[in-house]
């Protein structure tokens, strides 16, 4: 499966932008797809998750809120629309995909085998 994100940039503090991640095949079994980001300096982190069948999301806390995640099933395409963004969000986000997760494994970038290239938000204060 290749990932393709998009949709990152240059906004003010306050501000929204929409992430998308676009899969060139839907495996079988229960594809999850997520977001990740990583900011210089510091690990790579969980963002947010959707089970593309059943549509059930999960999201860290430091988003929740302000992001939601959300699937075009026909498309296999993710969205992420963040909202109120602040500087701390700024960060190279990553989508990534499995269809062999359990939900409790949705959180940890070490269970995904799939990703994309990643796309730069930055938000200025």
């Amino acid at each position: 499966v290749q990932l393709q994100a998009s949709g990152g940039g240059p906004v003010q503090a306050g501000a929204s932008l929409r992430l998308s991640c676009v899969a060139s095949e839907r495996t079988f079994g229960r594809m999850v797809m997520a977001w990740f980001r990583q900011a210089p300096g510091k690990e790579r982190e969980f963002v947010a998750a959707i089970n593309l069948s059943g549509g059930t999301t999960a999201y860290a806390d430091s988003v929740k809120g302000r992001f939601t995640i959300s699937r075009d099933t026909a498309k296999v395409t993710v969205h992420l629309q963040m909202n109120s963004l602040k500087p701390e969000d700024t960060a190279v986000y990553y989508c990534a995909a499995d269809s062999t997760l359990i939900r409790s494994s949705w959180t940890m970038s070490s269970a995904y085998d799939h990703w994309g290239q990643g796309t730069q938000v930055t938000v200025s204060s």
